[in-house]
């Protein structure tokens, strides 16, 4: 192979095709749902339906990081982000198209708007909280590997998780909702999701160690961020 060909990956392409799939899924499928379930001591809890499956995509995050390093997890963000404006395009265009003229399209076109018909604040909110999320939680877990020289990994999940998770929590509700809800309200929705998704990943971490571990020895990589360009808008690794 030639030193100046990129290094092919076995499992990279999966992974960034699970993680923009989750990604989508978990924006049109589960976030124009208000779920409620009641719980022991806590009571009754109020929550998007997408609480379950969004902070999956920043678990794989925190595996593209810790295994591929920040500059490939960067790749991945820009690839969901276009993924998500794409999908917001053409959500915008079929629902505003004149619908035909029967009774099928007369009952389906108020459903079709009630789903995908988000405001404009919903879709920016939450496309920019992505990537502002998505980038603080790479950034910080490159960091911490440095500083701990690849020890604790539990550590590092959980802190670049802590970081992302409040940042894109705050952002999107911030950007969607401020001015709208009554502040009070605002701010207990924003500390029981970002509470929510924390604890979320917590637990799942005995799973992202196992894949971490597994591709560190499957791609036989295991990438530190010295020397990377951190800069969130640069696509090159």
């Amino acid at each position: 192979m030639n030193a100046n060909t990129p290094r092919q990956f076995r499992y990279y392409d999966l992974i960034m095709a699970a993680f923009v799939c989750v990604l989508l899924c978990s924006n049109l499928i589960g976030a124009a749902k208000a779920a409620q379930l009641t719980l022991p001591v806590i009571g009754t809890v109020t929550f998007g339906a997408d609480l379950f499956f969004f902070p999956i995509s920043y678990i794989f995050g925190d595996i593209l990081t810790e295994v591929y390093g920040y500059g490939r997890d960067r790749r991945v963000v820009w690839a969901g982000f276009g993924a998500l404006l794409f999908s917001a395009f053409m959500a915008f265009v079929v629902v505003h198209l004149p619908p035909a003229k029967n009774d099928f399209m007369a009952v389906y076109q108020p459903q079709l708007e009630a789903v995908f018909g988000n405001t404009w604040r919903i879709v920016a909110g939450s496309m920019i909280a992505f990537a502002c999320g998505s980038f603080a939680n790479s950034f910080v877990l490159a960091k911490m590997k440095i500083a701990t020289q690849g020890k604790y990994l539990w550590a590092r999940i959980v802190g670049s998780t802590v970081v992302g998770q409040l940042v894109d929590t705050g952002v999107f509700f911030l950007i969607a909702f401020y001015g709208i809800w009554p502040n009070d309200q605002l701010f207990a929705v924003i500390v029981t999701q970002y509470l929510f998704k924390t604890i979320w990943e917590a637990v799942m971490y005995p799973v992202t160690a196992k894949v971490v571990g597994f591709l560190k020895r499957a791609e036989g990589v295991d990438f530190y961020d010295r020397g990377t360009n951190f800069n969130p808008f640069r696509i090159k690794v």
